[in-house]
């Protein structure tokens, strides 16, 4: 779907889309955020879920 792959380019190119990017990329720098989000894939990929 090259349409909504465009369309996601563009968004990211755009003032709001940036805005959101950099919020990601500061929440992704924060060691528990990637953490949780570490654990979220591997969940997803069904590695370790539920072991707590």
């Amino acid at each position: 779907m090259p349409g909504l792959f465009q369309k996601v380019q563009e968004f990211l190119r755009s003032p709001q889309g940036r805005k959101y990017a950099d919020q990601a990329k500061r929440y992704a720098q924060d060691p528990k955020n990637r953490q949780k989000a570490q654990d979220m894939v591997n969940k997803f990929r069904g590695k370790g879920g539920g072991q707590h």
